[in-house]
């Protein structure tokens, strides 16, 4: 059974936790701050972190960029706000989902079996087709992004949700169907995280909203990739 990794500076919500997720077979290792966080993630190689974004010592968004430098592993982060900027901050620097507090435990253990299942799966685009239209190129083998000669650092899911869309020029796909198509069809967020991770893939590739490039925006039902050139 996976291995989780639960941070939180509560001691109470720690161990209901801790209690829930053992329940459910799991092996569940707690932290109370973020520097025993990451000594915790390099000793016990964690399957899943759950974060809390408001911890002592070091916060829960540097943590996530601690892990995100050496590893992929999911990581759900909580929080007591739940704003847009939140949001966009907690996925911007890598985490795979958010729930805000206060949160059903039911719905926690939930999107921790979603997020494991999607870890398990084959990645979107795992083939070997490369894509290049007007100045951008993806190399799928080596997992790289060419933006007019100069490479883009992305994020896997980042470099998922690009390579799908590129995958299918010209087609226009709702949000619902990002979700189930890049994130899983299991994946119980909100569909708002679709927007956040084009926006931000907007931001990294130059490529503006209202003179795009390569993603148009189709009001009132979602995204496509314009028809590539080569």
């Amino acid at each position: 059974m996976a291995r989780l990794l639960i941070v939180d500076d509560e001691p109470n919500l720690r161990h209901s936790l801790s209690y829930a997720l053992r329940q459910e077979g799991y092996e569940v290792a707690t932290a109370e701050d973020g520097e025993r966080a990451l000594e915790m993630f390099k000793s016990g190689k964690p399957d899943l972190v759950v974060l809390d974004v408001m911890l002592p010592k070091m916060d829960g968004l540097a943590v996530c960029r601690a892990i995100r430098r050496e590893s992929d592993v999911p990581v759900i982060m909580l929080t007591a706000r739940s704003s847009e900027l939140d949001t966009v901050v907690g996925l911007e620097v890598g985490a795979d989902d958010y729930l805000a507090k206060p949160f059903s435990t039911v719905e926690l253990i939930a999107r921790i079996r979603a997020a494991l299942r999607r870890a398990a799966a084959p990645r979107v685009g795992a083939g070997s087709e490369n894509v290049d239209a007007a100045g951008l190129r993806i190399d799928v083998g080596r997992h790289r992004v060419i933006v007019d000669g100069r490479e883009i650092d992305l994020k896997p899911r980042e470099f998922d949700l690009l390579r799908f869309l590129a995958s299918h020029p010209g087609q226009v796909f709702a949000r619902t169907q990002l979700l189930a198509s890049v994130w899983g069809l299991d994946y119980s967020g909100d569909s708002r995280t679709v927007d956040t991770h084009v926006k931000t893939l907007r931001e990294r590739l130059g490529d503006a909203p209202d003179e795009p490039r390569w993603i148009e925006t189709v009001r009132g039902v979602g995204y496509r990739f314009r028809e590539a050139k080569v």
